[in-house]
């Protein structure tokens, strides 16, 4: 390669932008930006869906109350992210949180209604605090955002489960689920090779 295009290369990268690759924009305003962010942010959209499968499984009074909590300890989460900032890197524990929920959900495990709102309250408060980290402008509407896209999601699946009868619908359930605790063992292999 000759020395007139590496040039111009390493004067565009030293004269770039930053760049805040966390938060999609999505021009509409700061709300959206976090509806959008879950939405395209694998770790919180599996943990999502394998919360809610999991959740619907164990009926619909654990249904409901898990819809309730993980919005509002994604918002908690997130507003504790702006008060007590930290440089951590937790993409081990999200990978892990969304991982164990599509494991339960394979499992079927039968836990009490109490341990899976521990575990919905302490994904959500993870999740919510790594996503309030990330967000730079208008962070209490794209906080708000994300828990409304939490709730919207979870309402809409766990409600599905619920609804379902036994056979083989219930089985595509945990198979859904064994897909989402795959991706979270394929994510953690990915972040130990590096």
């Amino acid at each position: 390669m000759s020395r007139g295009p590496v040039v111009a290369i390493l004067a565009v990268t030293a004269f770039a932008a930053p760049a805040h690759a966390h938060l999609v924009e999505t021009g509409f305003g700061a709300f959206y930006d976090g509806v959008a962010h879950v939405a395209l942010t694998p770790a919180d959209l599996l943990l999502i869906l394998g919360l809610a499968l999991y959740a619907g499984q164990r009926g619909t009074q654990t249904a409901r109350w898990a819809l309730f909590t993980l919005p509002l300890a994604w918002l908690a989460g997130g507003l504790s992210a702006a008060l007590y900032p930290a440089d951590a890197n937790l993409v081990v524990l999200t990978t892990l949180s969304f991982g164990a929920a599509g494991a339960l959900t394979a499992l079927n495990a039968r836990l009490p209604t109490g341990a899976v709102m521990a575990f919905v309250l302490g994904a959500g408060l993870l999740h919510g605090y790594v996503n309030g980290g990330t967000i730079v402008v208008g962070r209490s509407l794209a906080l708000g955002g994300a828990a409304t896209a939490a709730f919207c999601l979870f309402a809409i699946l766990a409600a599905q489960v619920t609804a379902l009868s036994q056979g083989w619908t219930r089985i595509a359930v945990r198979v859904g689920g064994s897909w989402i605790a795959a991706a979270g063992l394929l994510m953690l292999g990915w972040l130990a090779r590096g």
